[in-house]
């Protein structure tokens, strides 16, 4: 039993050291993004046709803020990957250790590939949408807070979900699902997507099924690498059965 509490407390240990190390990077990046938010902001709105107002100094800060907080969450991602990834290392095989290394520098730039796709490939068909349709009606002028806030909810969503292949990838390698699973999820995973889909996208059919259809296939993408996965550490768990048996 003490031994059991021993190594209970190890493992928190070894959380809590993880979740420091996180932190302060998390910390570190934010103050570099809050340093470079001015040149980051002219970049965003080089190509806007309309001009960004603030309602208050409020609004200035919080821009600083949500842009060097999002600048933060990408560069902690890889740093954060690699936290989990030695947390769990003690409990992996040695093949598994080099293979579930390799999903650090993915998760990063798949979380960058989602960020590009909203900006580059959503943000803009909406945006233009909603022009469109209050052309004529009102004179159009935004504050940088709305702006923002419109764009975050437009990029930080397909960012997070274009994570989806890699995360599994991983779960899979560590035991926690399997394809199986997936398969058995995929009605509910379907409804849920199509659900953030129609939310977040103009009410016509055209918009809905771009955002749509890579949604669904990231999913079926998570599927079969699931399955490519857990067949191979299948096969890895027999060989090593194999050589204690043989031993």
């Amino acid at each position: 039993m003490a031994e059991k509490d021993l190594n209970l407390i190890e493992h928190l240990e070894e959380l809590r050291k993880r979740l420091i190390i996180t932190v302060s990077i998390f910390l570190l990046s934010f103050i570099i993004g809050f340093i470079y938010v001015e040149d980051i902001y002219k970049w965003l709105v080089k190509d806007l046709d309309v001009k960004l107002l603030v309602l208050g100094p409020s609004e200035i800060i919080w821009i600083y803020f949500m842009l060097a907080t999002v600048i933060a969450i990408a560069i902690t991602i890889p740093f954060l990957a690699m936290q989990v990834w030695l947390f769990v290392k003690p409990a992996l095989l040695e093949n598994e250790v080099k293979a579930t290394l390799a999903y650090i520098p993915a998760l990063f730039l798949l979380f960058l590939g989602g960020l590009a796709f909203g900006y580059f490939a959503i943000l803009p068909m909406i945006l233009d949408f909603l022009l469109e349709l209050g052309e004529g009606m009102f004179e159009t002028t935004f504050t940088a807070e709305k702006y923002f806030g419109f764009v975050l909810n437009m990029t930080m969503p397909f960012a997070i979900l274009f994570e989806l292949p890699v995360v599994t990838m991983f779960l899979t390698s560590i035991g926690i699902i399997n394809p199986f699973v997936l398969q058995k999820l995929r009605k509910y995973a379907y409804f849920v997507l199509v659900l953030i889909a129609i939310t977040i996208t103009p009410p016509d059919f055209m918009s809905d099924f771009i955002v749509t259809v890579p949604l669904l296939l990231l999913y079926e993408i998570s599927i079969s690498l699931s399955k490519v996965v857990f067949r191979r550490k299948q096969r890895r768990e027999a060989k090593a059965e194999q050589e204690v048996i043989g031993e």
